[in-house]
Parts: structure tokens; sequence; C-alpha cells
């Protein structure tokens, strides 16, 4: 039944630990866990999904983690817009990823990239 949950999972949001019967989730929102995330080169673009009521505050202080621990992106639009969906009528935000990271307006602060096993890119 588990191995269900795991497989059936929309967001697969988790993984089942070959070598022991253990279950983790792929990405950690609020609790500090090690999920041995590895550096990852991002693609050109990222997307993030968003409220169109939240793009006035994007625009004044950047993309925030809010409760999360990292900032979450995404490289399909769909995915992007079903998670701005969530908090009312969904704005899609190109993120210039490679750029940002190549050019070093980001390492300069600190960001690196990771990439979940289900393909959320976390900074």
């Amino acid at each position: 039944m588990l191995e269900h949950v795991v497989q059936t999972n929309d967001k697969q949001r988790f993984t089942i630990n070959e070598t022991s019967p253990r279950i983790r989730a792929n990405r950690g929102h609020s609790v500090d866990v090690d999920l041995a995330y590895e550096l990852a080169d991002p693609p050109a673009i990222l997307l993030r999904g968003t409220p169109l009521s939240a793009v006035a505050a994007i625009r004044e202080g950047g993309l925030q983690k809010m409760s999360r621990r990292r900032v979450h992106l995404h490289c399909d639009s769909r995915t992007a817009l079903a998670v701005g969906t969530r908090r009312g009528t969904p704005v899609l935000l190109k993120v210039r990823a490679y750029e940002m990271v190549h050019k070093g307006e980001m390492v300069h602060e600190g960001f690196v990239f990771f990439v979940t096993v289900n393909a959320v890119w976390l900074t």
C-alpha cells in the first residue's frame, strides 16, 4: 500500500529508500532535514507560478522563500501555473537562472541551485 501511495502521488513528494524500509520526503518545506541535494547548474530559464496578488511584492523585494527552506522553481509552465493557481489568479514569472548564476549575481550573495528527484529546482 505504501508503494502505491509513493508511485501514484501526483507531485512525487516521496521516495522509498531501496536499502531499508523507509520513506522520505523529496523536498523539505519547513523542517530542517538534510535531504542530500546535489548542486546543479540550472537551465537558462526557470519558472515561478505565483498569484497575481503577490507580483507587486515580488517586484519590490524579489522572490522570497517565505515559510519554506528555499525558493521553488520549475522547468515546465504547467506545473508552475498549477502552483500559482492555489492562491488565486496565477502569473508565470521567468527567472534567468543560468545567466544569474554564471554572471555571478546570485553566487556573490550565496545562492546556489539544487534539483530534486521530482524536478523541482530549489535555491
